[in-house]
């Protein structure tokens, strides 16, 4: 006897093979048999006319803090995620001393954008080594899996203090004792090792994170801690991934440390004529594994009333009167119309960056809607709409501020959106060598939403998509699935196979879609976030056990910490 079966659904099982029609008989856990079964089991599901999907596998994410008091660690688990990596971006909580908590809680703050006033009443620092971090994540339940790396950002601050953001010249004996603690939380069961030398990640008070300038021979000394434990990850962030010299050190760290490598571009060249795909794929075919990351969409800035930016937020009148005013108060006195002139009137005074030039920023600002449509034409902007309407555009992009209650977020890409069209993306999402990534979930909580983002690969890639080519449904779970899986070292997931972890979403595909982003206020002392919801996801089943049915959590809590695995990686 079986304690669960899934009858019947349309099968496909991230292996990137052809999808069929099976029944899926589940015990202790593991997926137990596939085929025709005529037993019984405990419960059973109908899953016939549904996809039949492995859970997500999310290798992304910042829920370093909110995994230690949220056991739901939505909005991932809404959308089908069942494993979710966290301590990237070099960011994250241990090891921790005591006079250091807050410096984390601010970079975290700064680089992420979650609310330090959230991360300071929630996280309970039962811990100050990061062994001691993994134990504490270990005991708490909740309803996915998790596994950590180890941030080089906390690693600085243990070792050097107060020096960790500005020296980097460390001692001889400082580096050695950064490496120890970096092996230290490897072989406790990290993943591996993250850092950031891009200069858009600094903390709360605007200074760049520590790791940021750090030389070659920190780096690889870092490496080296932990060359010879099997499936050890360096996940870099960077802005200099377009330059040569950079890809000379990317390669010569892989060479001498034998690590699975995934890299992050944060500037343009990288990615000019796919210039960091292919020296990536060179490296593969030479035996290195060195992996970009690439999101499903490009990211994008949610401008409105209830996130951290709009169109007005530097006018003066704005400024002054209405900044510090509560949403209800915000919206009746922004419906005024001769507020509405006053501001209307005004320049902003902030002047870099996304304000520098208003009125044309319009041309890239789209109001998402209850239907959210993220590869919007000309004609959907701010602009266009104004143009369609004979108004001005700062006056449509007002009133559409204020309406609906003041709810209303738009979206505005930032980079790979070329042309009012994803094909570019598209072209990185397929390169053999790409790994699904960047969703950044349980982070920006002010400006982003993106948690989502294997709902939208599914629905927009694989469903909807009208200015182009889709992707196979085959090649997209792979992708969610056991791609990510794999590269992170986790080989028991990732698949639906007889002895694999049983971690299944089943799928209603014709109904699957994005809500409409939506700002919630349900983080420790009252923190605000953006998350966005899900519809079509039947059941999502975590280690053989229902953990959500139509978008509810049933209050089932089977996730566990994922521990690195010492298992040598063969052909599958």
């Amino acid at each position: 006897m079986f304690d669960l079966i899934i009858r019947g659904g349309t099968i496909i099982d991230g292996s990137g093979e052809q999808r069929y029609v099976a029944d899926i008989g589940i015990k202790d856990g593991k997926v137990a048999r596939i085929g025709e079964i005529t037993e019984t089991a405990t419960e059973e599901i109908n899953a016939a006319g549904k996809l039949v999907a492995p859970g997500w596998v999310d290798i992304h994410t910042h829920y370093d803090g909110q995994a230690t008091w949220d056991p739901i660690l939505a909005p991932s688990s809404w959308h089908g995620v069942t494993t979710v990596v966290m301590g990237n971006c070099g960011v994250g909580f241990a090891p921790v001393r005591p006079q250091d908590r807050d410096f984390l809680i601010q970079l975290m703050e700064g680089v992420e954008d979650i609310p330090g006033a959230a991360l300071a009443e929630g996280i309970n620092w039962q811990w100050e080594s990061f062994p001691e971090y993994l134990d504490a994540l270990a005991a708490f339940p909740r309803a996915i899996d998790v596994a950590a790396q180890v941030p080089h950002g906390a690693i600085r601050a243990y070792i050097m203090g107060e020096r960790c953001n500005t020296d980097y010249a460390p001692s001889a004996e400082e580096v050695a004792q950064m490496a120890d603690l970096v092996r230290e939380g490897v072989e406790a069961g990290a993943l591996g090792f993250s850092s950031s030398k891009t200069l858009l990640h600094k903390d709360i008070k605007g200074d760049f994170m520590s790791g940021t300038f750090s030389g070659n021979d920190e780096m690889l000394a870092l490496g080296l801690g932990m060359k010879g434990l099997n499936n050890s990850v360096f996940e870099l962030v960077s802005d200099h991934l377009g330059e040569d010299e950079e890809w000379a050190w990317v390669t010569e760290f892989q060479k001498q440390t034998g690590l699975t490598v995934t890299l992050i571009a944060t500037t343009a060249p990288a990615y000019e004529n796919g210039k960091m795909y292919k020296l990536a794929e060179q490296a593969r075919q030479e035996g290195r594994e060195i992996r970009p990351q690439a999101a499903g969409r490009p990211t994008g800035v949610l401008h409105g009333l209830q996130s951290s930016f709009h169109a007005f937020v530097g006018h003066p009148t704005f400024r002054a009167q209405l900044a510090e005013l509560s949403h209800d108060e915000l919206v009746k006195a922004m419906s005024d119309p001769a507020m509405k002139a006053k501001i209307l009137a005004e320049e902003s005074t902030i002047k870099g960056g996304l304000m520098q030039n208003l009125a044309q920023l319009m041309n890239q600002v789209f109001p998402l809607g209850d239907n959210p449509n993220y590869e919007p034409g000309a004609e959907d902007s701010i602009a266009g709409i104004a143009r369609t309407q004979g108004q001005d555009a700062m006056e449509v992009m007002y009133d559409l501020l204020v309406a609906n209650d003041g709810k209303e977020l738009f979206y505005q890409p930032l980079g790979g959106y070329q042309g009012f069209s994803l094909d570019g993306q598209k072209k990185l999402l397929e390169h053999p060598n790409v790994l699904f990534g960047l969703s950044d979930g349980g982070a920006h909580c002010g400006v982003i939403a993106d948690a989502g983002m294997p709902t939208f690969i599914m629905t927009h890639w694989g469903r909807d998509r009208t200015k182009g080519d889709k992707m196979s449904l085959e090649f997209i779970v792979q992708a969610l699935t056991s791609n990510t899986a794999e590269a992170f070292g986790m080989f028991d997931r990732g698949r639906i196979r007889e002895g694999w972890m049983a971690d299944i979403n089943i799928i209603d595909f014709e109904a699957m879609r994005l809500f409409r982003p939506e700002a919630i206020f349900d983080l420790p002392a009252g923190g605000r976030r953006l998350v966005q919801r899900a519809g079509g996801y039947e059941a999502t089943i975590k280690a053989g056990e229902v953990i959500f049915r139509n978008g509810e959590h049933t209050g089932a809590l089977p996730g566990k910490l994922v521990r690195r695995s010492n298992e040598i990686h063969t052909a599958r």
